[in-house]
């Protein structure tokens, strides 16, 4: 869910900013004496690129809150609340980061998340599911994948490859664009309607492309957390909490809608479908672990 808000505001900012540049005629810019002005398409391209990328950073925390309904503890009022959050405090201190909120969300399902754009100010929140179907250890395992998320600078690294997969989006949109408006329909005033078509659709296939890219990262960081929540831990604790993931859900008939922000996410099958997981599988996941030796 985490990575399901962090890329719709990033698609919808590119779409507003981009429609806003038009009105206003920045595209116009573009094109000067005839020409391609490659320097001013590029600032332009990575304006937009890295608007969306960053704004999505800077309010994720505000989106995972408000779109999961995470109830803050700020004063433990229960048991479970009070080791959730000396837990979530202890790791914290051996990561060496800033000590994040701490919330629970309203959820059957075991998941959790954790964002924020400051390593020191970040959110850690667990669901109702993920406290009743897990024990206490295989829980402790989840807060230390998390805690590693955050000490790892996940969000803010996966912000600037966004950044940078947006710029060249949106670059080539345009290049696409003109050079179907003027080489193919061999328009010489202006924009015609060539290319405002053809550079919202480039736009559109390129973004699927990137998504590609940004998935793969999502995929890679899992395994990086895992070792990080390993380390939190132990090798054990982190494997049998990938397991009771197992347990709680068959792993051919997961829903593939859904973004889990543990790694819950449908079956996705082989091949082309596959690269748009943002978590890789529960197996993969558990067979890396496994062949650690150093933790």
């Amino acid at each position: 869910m985490r990575i399901l808000l962090y890329l719709a505001t990033n698609a919808a900012v590119l779409v507003v900013i981009s429609i806003v540049f038009r009105l206003l005629g920045i595209d116009d810019l573009l094109l000067q004496s005839g020409g391609i002005d490659m320097g001013t398409l590029l600032i332009m391209a990575a304006v937009i690129g890295f608007s969306g990328s960053l704004v999505s950073l800077f309010l994720s925390k505000t989106l995972a809150k408000q779109g999961m309904g995470v109830y803050i503890i700020e004063h433990p009022s229960t048991p479970a609340e009070h080791w959730l959050v000396e837990t979530v405090a202890r790791q914290a201190e051996q990561a060496g980061i800033g000590m994040p909120e701490v919330g629970i969300f309203d959820s059957p399902e075991p998941n959790a998340f954790a964002t924020g754009w400051n390593r020191d100010a970040a959110l850690v929140a667990v669901s109702t599911g993920l406290l009743n179907h897990m024990r206490e250890d295989e829980v402790e395992a989840v807060l230390g994948h998390e805690i590693s998320h955050v000490a790892n600078g996940d969000m803010v690294t996966l912000a600037l490859i966004q950044g940078v997969v947006n710029t060249f989006v949106v670059f080539l949109s345009r290049i696409v664009g003109i050079i179907v408006d003027r080489v193919l329909l061999k328009n010489e005033r202006g924009y015609g309607p060539g290319y405002f078509l053809a550079s919202i659709v480039a736009e559109v296939m390129l973004s699927i492309l990137a998504t590609m890219i940004v998935m793969w990262f999502s995929r890679y960081r899992e395994y990086r957390a895992d070792a990080g929540g390993a380390a939190l831990t132990s090798r054990h604790q982190m494997i049998a909490a990938l397991r009771a993931l197992q347990r709680v859900y068959e792993p051919q008939d997961l829903p593939s809608a859904e973004f889990a922000a543990f790694g819950i996410s449908g079956r996705v099958g082989e091949g082309l479908l596959a690269l748009f997981r943002s978590h890789p599988p529960l197996e993969k996941r558990i067979a890396a672990l496994e062949a650690r030796q150093d933790a």
